[in-house]
């Protein structure tokens, strides 16, 4: 049951409907619990019961870690849950005749809670509160791959009805909307065209695919989580937001800090930090060491084939090189001044990650190859070409939506735009709506199903 359809939308209706009805803690949870197993069960019966089963099967064995806390058992048994929950991770994900969606965003949080436990958390002692933990349907797809600290704390209270969060959430929701089916859905069969069959396409048509790449990614999968947040806003919760402005970030370093956050957060947490303390005695090479396994496993988290472990090499590596240039990397960059120098930074970095992107995105390993190799090849190309089998028209209706989002994006980290709205006169306010409204039914581009991240 994707976002963008109509079972969905009903389902969500029904459901809000329902949880505000009665204001008890227990009926809100049987109502958001039947919720997410029609919602998980809807694509197949087969997803539920493996959600179903790795959420039982943490739940007990993060209170076998409790009960043995503090004796020499208590690492064999995290140590076992680790090993199962990796072990069905690989083989669902790559080797199950139906992949069972979402399923490496809650064998994360399945991780979490384990090593958390380990680390002398307190166990959740009931068990439909765990249940919605690991299978709230708002973020079952795609996250964010939230912490028992942050979300079952939530979960301890009815939700009453508050008008502020509710329209605060259908803010987000039409905002996620707008990036998704305005920007990363009106460019990506274009993208497709290219990045499907790149020895086919001339040099600067992969250039300008792979320039404009990290744009659809980025709407694509910042809209999805928008809309999970405002979905989960809209129910009473505060979700964990996994993105700030990445494209703003002068370093490789700090775009990671920016850009998925939850994952990116998730494997400093427990994978970058433990590697590195158990490899502190090594100095600056068990730091570079922790970087690159760190990252392979972002790349590998993302899926099988060498193409997903090079894009996360890749972006280890860039980390490692700022890191060793340190100082006179600023320096160098200083002598543009600050403004000019910051902005190279930006450019900088967002090639770098773009050009990354291309082992994401591309199938075959030789196929990234040789787009790297004929990156320049036909600058004489005709703007006809260039066009990528896009009109004209909605070319212009890209570049525009593209330039909203950043602007947006800027005033929004100077104040809350959603606040903002609030303290509109009420004719200025719907005048907005309206407007957002307005740009995603006329110029939106409906028809392309998923989510990129659905697949991961």
């Amino acid at each position: 049951m994707e976002f963008l359809s109509i079972p969905f939308v009903v389902c969500m209706a029904v459901t809000f409907v329902l949880y505000y009805a009665c204001g008890t803690r227990r009926w809100q949870h049987a109502v958001l619990l039947l919720a997410s197993m029609v919602f998980i069960g809807y694509y197949h019966l087969s997803y539920l019961v493996i959600a179903s089963g790795i959420t039982v099967f943490t739940f007990f064995m993060g209170k076998k870690i409790h009960a043995t806390l503090n004796t020499p058992a208590c690492g064999r048994w995290l140590w076992t849950g680790i090993v199962a929950l990796v072990t069905f991770w690989l083989v669902a994900r790559y080797w199950f005749p139906l992949f069972p969606l979402g399923i490496s965003f809650y064998t994360f949080q399945a991780l979490s809670y384990l090593i958390e436990i380990y680390w002398e958390e307190e166990p959740e002692k009931d068990f439909i509160d765990f249940t919605l933990y690991m299978m709230l349907f708002v973020k079952f797809l795609s996250g964010p791959i939230e912490r028992a600290c942050d979300l079952l704390p939530q979960l301890k209270a009815a939700r009453p009805f508050d008008y502020t969060l509710v329209t605060r959430g259908l803010k987000l929701v039409a905002w996620g909307l707008f990036m998704k089916v305005v920007i990363a859905d009106r460019i990506s069969p274009s993208l497709d065209i290219v990045l499907d069959h790149v020895r086919a396409a001339s040099g600067m048509q992969i250039l300008v695919a792979t320039l404009l790449y990290p744009i659809q990614l980025y709407a694509d999968f910042a809209g999805y989580t928008c809309m999970a947040l405002g979905f989960g806003r809209m129910l009473g919760f505060r979700l964990q937001p996994n993105f700030d402005r990445p494209f703003i970030s002068r370093s490789t370093g700090e775009l990671w800090r920016r850009w998925h956050q939850s994952l990116s957060f998730w494997v400093r947490d427990y994978i970058f930090t433990p590697l590195n303390a158990s490899l502190r005695s090594y100095g600056r090479w068990g730091v570079y060491v922790s970087l690159l396994v760190t990252f392979v496993s972002i790349g590998i988290w993302h899926g099988a084939g060498w193409t997903f472990a090079f894009y996360g090499l890749f972006q280890g590596l860039v980390i490692i090189i700022e890191t060793l240039l340190g100082k006179s990397r600023e320096r160098f960059y200083g002598m543009f001044g600050s403004r000019v120098g910051g902005v190279l930074m930006m450019v900088r970095t967002y090639l770098l990650f773009a050009f990354s992107l291309l082992f994401f995105r591309v199938a075959r390993l030789s196929d990234v190859f040789y787009a790297y190799a004929h990156l320049l090849d036909g600058m004489d190309s005709s703007i006809k070409e260039l066009r990528l089998g896009m009109e004209d028209f909605y070319w212009i209706v890209f570049g525009i939506a593209v330039v909203i989002l950043f602007v947006v994006e800027y005033a929004n980290g100077k104040r809350n735009l959603i606040k903002v709205s609030e303290q509109l006169p009420l004719a200025g306010r719907w005048l907005l709506y309206f407007l957002i409204v307005f740009l995603i039914l006329f110029y939106g581009s409906f028809g392309v199903e998923n989510f990129i991240y659905i697949q991961f």
